[in-house]
């Protein structure tokens, strides 16, 4: 646990820029704050000036500091004379010592102003810093990363757990300065009025934190589960909203609900659960110290009877120490706050210490461009080393070569083209560009210079022109025209409400599936690779859209290296060669006639859609 506590104030970093201000702010606003009550003493005896033990004396230059009823009587004396002389009238008096109390009261707050204000920066700058160093963490993740966990666990993370890290760090400003300068403050007050009435206090004040430190201790395993099923819940919400025409088709709306409302009964009940613990702390607290009162009146009556201490005095002290719950309590709060920040942290720290299997080498090159070919020699591949997707592949691609991977579902192909771009790293063999592997490569130059188009166009909530220039964010409007153009998109566009600035929704729903492919091949011509990976880029589409995607992506194929991965043979018969995936390994190879001869897996093929 408190290894976590310090991991979370390295986020704050650096501290003393927070803490040193914070540091002055709190302590002032305590001396000013507890002034506020002194002052209770000096009017109670202006106004009972029978009983008082203020006796006036003009006073000419400021007094020494003494922390006494004398030292105190001296500096008002002082006052009183600077601003009313040397002649001493009662209502004179009470005015300024209802002066002195505003202006004390101001100051106080000012300096606590100031002190929650340096707190809110700490707060805003620390959430942004936690949650921009948690995305970047896990955009760097590799691909297969995604398919292990579950993306409203990561967005729960990323938006719930850093919430409550942030007052978790934030809060421990407030436990370390503000709430034990007001304590202090109120203490030394209350043992300049009587050493007998503090020393009561002192012994049962940490009896009250004891009790309540047992019930903040119970809050964290609870905080924890809270958290993570609010992972759950969040994660639930995505993927229905994401496949809601799904949930329809099937008419399983009712088996969502369902799943809904119990991961979130089982979350409010965690909740519920928290907040009884929480949630007592304060009122117990806060009879405990009604209970003191009760027994300080009494204990106080009698001291006040017996001359040892005046009447202004212990009412005093009684406000003191009403006051000082105020700040235990807080303390205290801020601890069981602390800890549901520390739950909260172990969570998002399971994200952070994750590391991507794909790494650079320290000794990793920038890739400056393909020169001769692209070759997979012997290559293996198992996602989970149980079972081998691929076993013993090996091709070559001569640069400005298109090269088409055939077969059927699950055979492989899609695997092998995630391995050029190094979205997996091989479990034996190797990926070579121009003889040389790509893990001597750095995985962000490799990149720079290949597009993907799949099945699966992945389109953001952005306008036109925003979504394509994805693949090239300098370029310039013409340049996005331009790529619209090569990619049959640009008419479609400017029959849009607004042209390119035209807005496509979530996921681009507000576009047809070919229209959608347009676009990213549109975003791939604006990229303008050397190294082209088209997955099944037509294969979800109707005769009409597949015609205009398949005339978009022969443009985009001319000049370059490309792989094809297609069900729908008709769009790769023209390849300089052909292979036949089955079952992670090179059945046959050729081109589509010197396949066509053979009679083989590929001629079945070709016989089952009736290509002519």
């Amino acid at each position: 646990m408190i290894k976590t506590y310090f991991r979370l104030l390295s986020f704050a970093k650096p501290l003393s820029r927070y803490t040193i201000p914070y540091f002055f702010f709190a302590a002032l606003h305590a001396v000013f704050n507890t002034f506020n009550y002194a002052m209770i003493i000096p009017i109670l005896d202006a106004m009972f000036s029978a009983n008082s033990n203020f006796e006036f004396v003009a006073v000419y230059s400021f007094p020494a500091l003494e922390f006494n009823q004398q030292g105190f009587n001296a500096i008002l004396s002082y006052f009183y004379t600077i601003f009313f002389g040397a002649n001493f009238q009662q209502i004179k008096f009470l005015a300024l010592l209802g002066g002195v109390t505003i202006a004390m009261n101001l100051l106080s707050n000012l300096f606590r102003y100031a002190a929650a204000m340096t707190v809110e920066t700490l707060r805003v700058n620390t959430l942004q810093r936690m949650r921009d160093e948690i995305f970047r963490h896990v955009v760097d993740m590799n691909i297969g990363f995604f398919s292990d966990q579950r993306k409203g666990d990561i967005m729960s993370k990323i938006t719930q757990d850093v919430m409550v890290v942030q007052y978790c760090i934030t809060n421990t400003l407030q436990v370390a300065f503000r709430d034990p300068f007001l304590i202090v403050g109120y203490l030394v007050l209350m043992i300049g009025i009587s050493w007998q009435l503090s020393l009561f206090a002192v012994i049962f004040l940490p009896i009250v934190g004891v009790i309540i430190g047992g019930i903040v201790k119970r809050l964290r395993h609870p905080a924890k589960r809270g958290q993570e099923r609010m992972g759950d819940l969040v994660s639930v919400l995505e993927e229905s909203l994401s496949g809601m025409k799904i949930v329809k088709g099937y008419n399983a709306a009712g088996f969502i609900v369902d799943k809904f409302k119990s991961i979130n009964a089982d979350m409010s009940r965690l909740l519920i659960s928290m907040a009884r613990r929480q949630q007592l702390a304060s009122p117990m607290s806060e009879f405990l110290g009604i209970t003191a009162v009760a027994v300080i009146l009494v204990f106080g009556g009698t001291l006040v009877s017996e001359g040892m201490v005046t009447g202004a005095g212990f009412i005093a002290f009684i406000a003191a120490f009403s006051q000082i719950t105020r700040p235990l309590r807080s303390f205290i709060d801020q601890f069981a706050n602390i800890n549901q920040g520390v739950a909260a942290g172990e969570r998002i720290f399971t994200l952070l210490d994750a590391e991507s299997q794909i790494q650079d080498a320290s000794s990793a090159r920038t890739f400056e461009g393909l020169k001769e070919s692209i070759e997979l020699r012997d290559v293996h591949f198992s996602y989970d080393g149980s079972r081998e997707v691929i076993g013993g592949v090996s091709l070559t691609i001569g640069k400005g070569e298109t090269i088409a991977l055939v077969g059927s579902s699950g055979g492989g192909k899609s695997t092998l083209s995630e391995l050029v771009p190094r979205f997996y790293d091989v479990t034996g063999g190797e990926v070579l560009i121009d003889g040389v592997s790509i893990k001597e490569y750095t995985q962000e130059s490799l990149r720079s210079k290949m597009s993907i188009v799949s099945q699966e166009t992945v389109l953001f909530n952005d306008t036109i022109e925003g979504n394509i220039l994805m693949g090239r964010p300098t370029a310039t409007h013409d340049e996005v025209v331009a790529a619209s153009k090569v990619a049959n998109a640009h008419s479609f566009i400017m029959d849009s409400p607004e042209g390119y600035q035209t807005n496509i929704g979530d996921r681009g729903t507000k576009l047809s599936g070919g229209q959608r492919q347009r676009l990213s091949i549109a975003r791939a011509v604006l990229k303008n690779p050397e190294i082209l990976i088209l997955d099944e880029a037509t294969s979800a589409l109707d005769t009409e859209s597949e015609k205009l995607v398949q005339e978009a992506l022969t443009n985009l194929l001319k000049g370059r290296t490309s792989i094809v991965i297609a069900h729908r043979l008709s769009t790769i018969y023209n390849a300089d060669r052909i292979y036949v995936i089955d079952q992670g390994r090179v059945a046959e190879q050729g081109t589509h006639q010197e396949l066509l001869d053979k009679g083989g897996i590929y001629a079945h093929l070709i016989e089952m859609q009736s290509f002519t």
